[in-house]
């Protein structure tokens, strides 16, 4: 009886074996039909990345159909090309635009109106823009005028340009131009719009030429402020 128990447990130990190994070859070929899995996904995988979103180069002929349109827009006074030319990414190409849109401003409205667009959707000011604005200021300045004046002569990050504008103001100011613009407000106003050049501006020779002149101004409006 022991030896039939005996008998039966091998035998179905060597049956068990050949099916061992049958059953982990089917599941290797199931498992080679299968697909590989995906590489991953990641934020700089190739498929997903910054590379497949890069756009080709443009036509140069486009390019160059783009800048003509938006310069004879710029010759009409049409002030939105100003926005489009800086998209273009190409300051020099900017400043041509607003330089024939301030050329076509050739009156005070006009060219406080380009001023308050330009400053109003922050744009670049560059000098041609300030000298012409500096010029309308002075035939005619006032409280409002001088603080433009000075805010987009800073504005075009120019300090030779900041520093003849001062001059002008303290200028109009001791010839009484200014007499509804005290020195209290006129020295807050000149040092104020100072910090708006950028710091490579103030820091280079003509700003500290610059910072001189403005220590200078400070002490004349002091004693002013004093006196009064």
């Amino acid at each position: 009886m022991v030896a039939l128990l005996f008998t039966a447990i091998f035998i179905i130990g060597l049956l068990a074996i050949p099916l061992f190994f049958w059953a982990l070859r089917a599941r290797g070929a199931e498992e080679n039909l299968l697909p590989p899995p995906e590489p991953p996904r990641g934020l700089f995988s190739d498929k997903d990345g910054f590379e497949s979103a890069v756009l080709p180069p443009a036509d140069p002929n486009e390019l160059e159909n783009e800048r003509n349109s938006l310069s004879e827009r710029a010759k009409a006074g049409d002030k939105s090309a100003l926005v489009e030319a800086q998209a273009v990414g190409d300051r020099k190409f900017y400043d041509e635009v607003l330089d024939q849109l301030t050329f076509k401003a050739d009156s005070g409205p006009t060219l406080l109106a380009l001023a308050s667009y330009v400053t109003r959707n922050e744009l670049p000011v560059n000098r041609k823009l300030a000298e012409a604005l500096i010029s309308s200021w002075k035939v005619s300045p006032g409280r409002s005028s001088t603080a433009t004046a000075l805010h987009l002569t800073a504005l075009a990050d120019d300090a030779d340009l900041y520093q003849s504008t001062v001059d002008a103001a303290l200028g109009f100011w001791r010839q009484g131009l200014l007499a509804d613009v005290s020195a209290a407000e006129l020295k807050a106003l000149l040092d104020g719009e100072f910090w708006v050049l950028s710091a490579h501006t103030r820091s280079s020779g003509a700003g500290f030429i610059l910072k001189r002149k403005l220590a200078s101004a400070r002490r004349e409006l002091e004693t002013a402020m004093r006196v009064n």
